[in-house]
């Protein structure tokens, strides 16, 4: 056998790695801990919204059902009118999820790249932005939407949580552009292409991992606000699943089932909306992370 073949042979030969040590498995035991300490309560909630109130008083929250009781589930859909709650929580996340990452983008571009003049103060304005409490804004907004016909609908609440959005997403998206190769963009520019196609042709395409993140937390953050779409959404109508969720919550009609089954139906959407774009989060955190 010559050498040649030799390198050859000891290249492929498999690398025995050994076993996982103490530390491995001591971290590999607490996070399943952890997992179990997380879902043990989305389990009671499926089983108690299963069971029959009678189950429910005689044998406690813990048991096991006898069988499946849908009627605590179907009561509350059409008792609040869930679905219609659904179609408006979707509507504005993603409408929210969409508006803010363009105008993030739109804005960070400006900074991060662009350079515009006080650049700093700029930034530091949006971190402050990020850092008022929403109890603070809900009277100036409140008074703003009365004055221009917006009160009580869909769209103001879209147009705050844009702008809310857009603070954060502005902060984060400049740092990533900062460090966006110029010589990519001076190449483009030899070729003709203007800011605008220079941004929708090769800043957002090479940017889309992160803008898929980010689109992802601004509609999950979006579905989850419950103080000012609470005080902006008065009308059933217009209400979100929290605020309908919350709404309800001490009312004398629900019982424990019921209150199991409003709980569960709140949580599965965001649940199921994570599950799908699962895979994309994680690819777009991993790009961040290795570039």
């Amino acid at each position: 056998m010559t050498s040649l073949s030799v390198r050859r042979a000891s290249a492929v030969r498999p690398v025995h790695t050994r076993g996982a040590g103490p530390g491995g498995w001591a971290i590999l035991t607490a996070l399943a801990v952890l997992a179990v300490v997380m879902l043990l309560p989305f389990v009671v909630v499926t089983l108690n919204a299963v069971k029959t109130p009678a189950e429910y008083s005689s044998n406690g929250p813990l048991s096991l059902p006898h069988g499946i009781y849908l009627d605590g589930i179907v009561d509350f859909w059409n008792r609040v009118d869930f679905g219609r709650k659904l179609l408006n929580s979707t509507l504005i996340s993603a409408a929210v999820a969409v508006l803010a990452v363009v105008l993030s983008v739109l804005n960070a571009y400006a900074l991060g790249i662009g350079r515009v003049r006080g650049r700093l103060w700029i930034l530091v304005l949006f971190l402050v932005a990020n850092t008022l409490p929403q109890e603070a804004l809900a009277y100036p907004l409140y008074y703003l939407s009365k004055e221009v016909g917006l009160y009580d609908s869909r769209l103001a609440v879209i147009l705050i949580f844009t702008v809310v959005q857009s603070a954060f997403g502005t902060y984060l998206l400049s740092a990533v552009l900062g460090e966006f190769p110029r010589e990519i963009m001076e190449a483009a520019a030899m070729d003709g292409a203007g800011r605008w196609r220079v941004l929708w042709r090769i800043v957002v395409p090479i940017s889309r991992p992160t803008l898929s993140v980010l689109m992802i937390f601004f509609f999950i953050w979006t579905w989850n606000e419950f103080f000012l779409p609470l005080i902006f959404l008065i009308s059933n109508d217009n209400q979100t699943v929290p605020v309908a969720l919350g709404v309800l919550q001490g009312d004398k009609m629900m019982d424990a089932t019921m209150s199991s089954a409003s709980a569960l139906l709140g949580i599965v959407p965001a649940v199921a909306f994570f599950l799908i774009f699962q895979r994309t989060l994680t690819r777009g955190i991993t790009v961040g992370a290795i570039k």
